[in-house]
């Protein structure tokens, strides 16, 4: 039994391994060459790195028993190609979801990163944005002086820093998740006020971001995750035992 999962989330890699060691021979597909790296290898699992087209979705998930979409909460879009991709050759399709966080009181909640730049656009302070690289550009009208982008380790993310005028030195180049005590560090170190979030939950690390945010007294400012519906993994694992 072949399963594809679409992957580059903590949750993702854990459930592959688990397919994997029913029997299953498990294809692992990641955006980028950090989501490879971090799959790591194990045996039963073959990886395929690199952004695919809905085509290139179909195309690798003919002849698989399975998909799996376990890729990150606000990747709306992919979830949208790769359920597509299923449905147009067939393969039955599971989205693995990732269980929300309970929001702190007092955090102020918006839909998109622009209405989050509206929101900070006549307030002054440093900000630390955690929603990663491809938001930056919503964030673009406000001054790239106080704004410090914490992205991952990659070219593409430094190039989207510089791209977007943030100044060199406020780009903190890290991989996550983080501890609440690095958090706050950070929120000290550079005089941060406001503090903008995914709510990637606990795989995201969203409580430790919280609580740092909430013991050096920043505004959190979260963008609400997309709804939809989705499985646990103990769900998707017993219907790979079921096909089994």
């Amino acid at each position: 039994m072949n399963v594809v999962i679409f992957s580059g989330t903590t949750e993702g890699r854990a459930l592959s391994c688990q397919v994997a060691a029913l029997g299953a021979a498990v294809t692992v597909c990641v955006a980028t060459d950090i989501g490879a790296e971090e799959q790591g290898n194990t045996e039963g699992i073959t990886v395929c790195a690199g952004r695919l087209t809905a085509d290139e979705m179909a195309a690798l998930l003919r002849g698989a028993a399975l998909c799996v979409d376990a890729t990150h909460p606000y990747a709306t879009e992919a979830t949208r190609n790769i359920r597509a991709a299923a449905q147009a050759v067939g393969v039955e399709y599971h989205r693995l979801l990732r269980p929300a966080s309970a929001l702190p009181a007092g955090s102020v909640t918006l839909q998109t990163a622009a209405q989050a730049a509206a929101y900070l656009a006549d307030k002054p302070g440093n900000v630390l944005l955690t929603t990663g690289a491809k938001e930056l550009p919503a964030f673009a009208v406000l001054d790239p002086a106080r704004l410090y982008p914490r992205v991952l380790p990659t070219l593409a993310g430094i190039t989207a820093c510089e791209a977007a005028g943030i100044p060199h030195r406020n780009i903190l180049a890290m991989q996550g998740p983080f501890t609440q005590e690095l958090n706050a560090a950070l929120l000290r170190q550079f005089r941060i006020s406001y503090m903008v979030t995914k709510d990637g939950g606990v795989a995201g690390g969203f409580a430790e971001k919280a609580e740092a945010a909430a013991q050096c007294g920043v505004q959190l400012i979260v963008l609400r995750r997309p709804e939809e519906q989705g499985e646990s993994t103990e769900t998707i694992l017993q219907r790979c035992r079921e096909i089994l």
